[in-house]
């Protein structure tokens, strides 16, 4: 049997191909699908399954293009509500690859039609030898309940609850776990770095597999949940329906400073993907930074959204592309053009340039009297400790967490090292705050500094 996993770090996200005979699988396929199909011609295996293990929310999935090359037949849980084609799976369900059986276990929880893929190797012997859990069963975490707008929160952790403990947690502990993402993904709160784990490990390990009731479970698994961004549901129906060819997107069209302006006026997001220490420098005025480092994809989606045209600032035109596939990925297909020469292009158009403060945290230290100090970090972040008179104001709720904040008092933005806090400044600075400063290094250089911080 073979066996690969591809993980996409910008999404941390996991797929899978697995193959024998000749005949292969592709289960949770990323939409740009060229890997799948390369992995399979250089291993000699014709692509005949593919499988979502749920329909996803934070990323569009591959699944309608990589069927349509290859001619494959797509696997989804029953109860999905998918309008294309496909083949509705429960428990019993299988596929037979030659030496390799994947068998389908119902797993909801995560969402309704979530289903976990068995997978046997006749080579390896009899037993199961592995189970890939999609976002029901993470490393060190389990996949979060609230992506369903019919039911609720507490009526998906049951579903979950049994769904761990009467299907996952009876198979052999030396059972391999591998699933849909990793640490950072938005699907779950404390996933590990690891990219795959045992059914043993988690048994002992993982949170919310120790010993507890039902009751109790639920209460973990519906208290501070992260908040959902408004994409998530949008990519959903987007995989339901299935997603348009990659190639069916426009081509990048290079844009003139002054019609990046007009388009800017009349509603377009300009979104600089250059580092953060290009963007504080100098920027267009009301440009929002997402530096192409880190999760781009992911901030872009909940902070822009899908519905506004976006157009690009980026260091080249390779940068470009590649922030225009990130994009495509979470679902953003507006990308409408990127800024002709950059930066460069605007200054030389006569079009002035925005330039965003920096301190150091010691800096910081002697004005905290004059600054709010805004801190973007996540809750469990600022429970962990976090500057004494600092205003929490998690970067995924700044849109709509602004307006107990005064505008034209000078506000000082951090998070943990500096990524999050360039991205809030500058939407403070798109929503009219009359001075935003970033500070350096964050939270991690305010600690190092020996400067003292509280918890609670």
């Amino acid at each position: 049997m073979i066996f690969e996993q591809f993980y996409l770090g910008c999404l941390a996200h996991a797929s899978y191909l697995i193959g024998s005979e000749g005949v292969a699988a592709v289960v949770d396929p990323q939409r740009d699908v060229d890997i799948y199909m390369d992995a399979a011609a250089r291993l000699g295996l014709k692509i005949e399954h593919v499988i979502e293990t749920h329909l996803h929310a934070d990323f569009v999935s591959g699944h309608g293009e990589l069927a349509a090359r290859t001619g494959a037949a797509i696997y989804l849980g029953k109860g999905s509500g998918a309008t294309f084609p496909h083949r509705a799976v429960g428990d019993g369900d299988s596929i037979e690859m030659g030496q390799c059986r994947l068998e389908f276990l119902q797993t909801p929880g995560h969402t309704l039609e979530s289903v976990s893929v068995l997978v046997k190797d006749r080579e390896r012997g009899e037993g199961p030898y592995a189970v890939l859990t999609g976002d029901t069963l993470f490393i060190g975490d389990v996949g979060r309940p609230d992506l369903s707008d019919t039911r609720t929160p507490a009526e998906l952790a049951r579903m979950l609850y049994d769904s761990l403990r009467r299907k996952l947690l009876t198979l052999p502990d030396d059972v391999l776990v591998y699933p849909a993402h990793g640490a950072g993904s938005m699907c779950g709160r404390n996933i590990g770095t690891e990219r795959s784990s045992t059914i043993g490990r988690e048994r002992r390990t993982n949170y919310a597999l120790q010993p507890m009731d039902e009751e109790q479970f639920v209460a973990t698994m519906t208290e501070d949940l992260p908040v959902r961004p408004d994409y998530f549901a949008q990519d959903v129906a987007a995989n339901r329906r299935g997603a348009p060819a990659l190639e069916s997107l426009a081509a990048l069209e290079l844009l003139p400073a002054a019609q990046v302006r007009n388009r800017q006026k009349q509603g377009a997001a300009v979104l600089d993907t250059r580092p953060a220490t290009d963007y504080l420098p100098g920027h267009v005025p009301g440009s929002i930074h997402i530096g192409l480092g880190g999760q781009f994809a992911a901030w872009a989606g909940a902070v822009i959204g899908l519905e506004r045209d976006v157009i690009l600032v980026a260091e080249d035109r390779k940068a470009a592309e590649e922030a225009r596939m990130r994009l495509a990925r979470v679902g953003m297909d507006r990308v409408v053009g990127v800024l002709e020469d950059g930066v460069a292009g605007w200054a030389a158009a006569g079009l002035p340039l925005a330039m965003t403060e920096q301190i150091t945290v010691r800096e910081l230290k002697e004005q905290l009297g004059e600054l709010v100090v805004v801190d973007v970090r996540r809750p469990a972040e600022w429970s962990g400790g976090h500057i004494a008179g600092a205003v929490l104001r998690p970067l995924d709720k700044l849109k709509s967490g602004t307006k107990d904040l005064d505008h034209r008092r000078p506000t000082a933005v951090h998070c943990k090292s500096g990524y999050r806090s360039a991205i809030a400044c500058s939407l403070l600075e798109a929503a009219g705050f009359e001075r935003t400063i970033n500070v350096v290094g964050g939270y991690d250089a305010w600690v190092g500094a020996g400067l003292g911080s509280e918890r609670g």
